[in-house]
């Protein structure tokens, strides 16, 4: 009994991969109804979108529709084009975006060892960057992209798990649903809006990777005790012999405060973007599945841009009070 369950998961999987890699494209088409943006048409703060680490998902690519959001809502949407070879890069920049980022060993051939996407010289400038008062958004996906960004997320206390995150045996489709009514998606700033339109029930992710979270963040995305990882040597090739581990105690979202700054970590890249399979299959803000996620998005946004404190309080600890939207 067991091994036909298991020949049906791996089946599953398989179907998978087959739809959401073939010709995935972002959805332009799709347009969220901003009710009150937090700022005029191209006078909020800058966000700078990593393209310069072999990203999977660029500002012109896979992550056009998450800039298009920000943008509607008045952010000022650029690319990052080279590497971070001195701080002063990012003196213009409010919110970092890092989207599944690879090595170049892994540009084209998605196997282990996936080595990190950023040399210890550019560990350092981020994390002195936000430590300063820098806003970082670090997304890491399935095996390679949490190998690729292992080393980035473990200078904040995150650890990631280079595999492919399941919440069900059944496989990674339909996508799963963390909930506030099953405490898999967890009360933290980013959930309770200050308006009813801001408060989010439930976020949809599309299989995605796994990672324990430290002590000092606010977990957003847990997953339930069933849930697993498997750890192939080859993205998207899985057999019986496929090691897996259990995903009790793991995230695949959380936010924390570093310094003067904040950082939120996601083990999931399409919950943040429309995409479009085979041309019909939708994943991301335009699935039906997904009809919270582009508030979410901008809620995180916002977080991070210093709408909303990690612990609600009326000042920080410097006594200056705390800016709110």
């Amino acid at each position: 009994m067991r091994k036909g369950i298991r020949r049906t998961f791996l089946f599953s999987l398989l179907i998978t991969s087959a739809a959401v890699s073939a010709q995935q494209i972002p959805d332009t088409s799709f347009l969220f109804p901003i009710r009150q943006a937090a700022y005029e048409p191209g006078r909020g703060p800058v966000v700078f979108i990593d393209q310069a680490h072999n990203n999977f998902h660029t500002r012109g690519g896979g992550f056009s529709p998450f800039c298009k959001l920000l943008e509607q809502d008045g952010y000022r949407v650029t690319s990052l084009d080279q590497t971070l070879s001195g701080i002063d890069i990012l003196n213009d920049c409010r919110i970092l975006v890092i989207a599944n980022a690879l090595n170049r060993a892994n540009a084209r051939d998605w196997v282990l060892p996936t080595p990190s996407a950023f040399s210890k010289d550019e560990i350092g400038i981020i994390a002195g960057w936000v430590k300063n008062g820098g806003s970082l958004f670090l997304i890491a996906d399935h095996m390679p992209f949490a190998g690729a960004a292992a080393e980035l997320g473990k200078a904040f206390g995150f650890e990631f798990l280079n595999g492919f995150a399941f919440t069900r045996e059944r496989g990674s489709w339909p996508p799963s649903t963390f909930s506030a009514k099953d405490g898999t998606l967890q009360e933290s700033p980013v959930t309770v809006g200050l308006k009813e339109y801001k408060k989010i029930d439930s976020v949809s992710t599309f299989t995605g990777s796994s990672f324990k979270a430290p002590k000092e963040a606010i977990p957003v995305l847990s997953f339930p005790d069933e849930s697993f990882s498997l750890q192939p040597d080859t993205a998207w090739s899985f057999s019986s012999k496929t090691p897996k581990i259990n995903l009790g105690g793991y995230c695949q979202g959380a936010i924390r405060e570093y310094g003067k700054g904040k950082i939120a970590v996601f083990g999931e890249a399409a919950m943040f973007t429309a995409q479009l399979a085979n041309g019909t299959v939708k994943f991301g803000f335009n699935s039906e599945l997904a009809p919270q996620n582009a508030q979410f998005t901008l809620n995180l946004i916002h977080w991070l841009d210093g709408a909303v404190p990690v612990k609600p309080k009326a000042v920080n600890e410097t006594g200056e009070k705390i800016k709110r939207q």
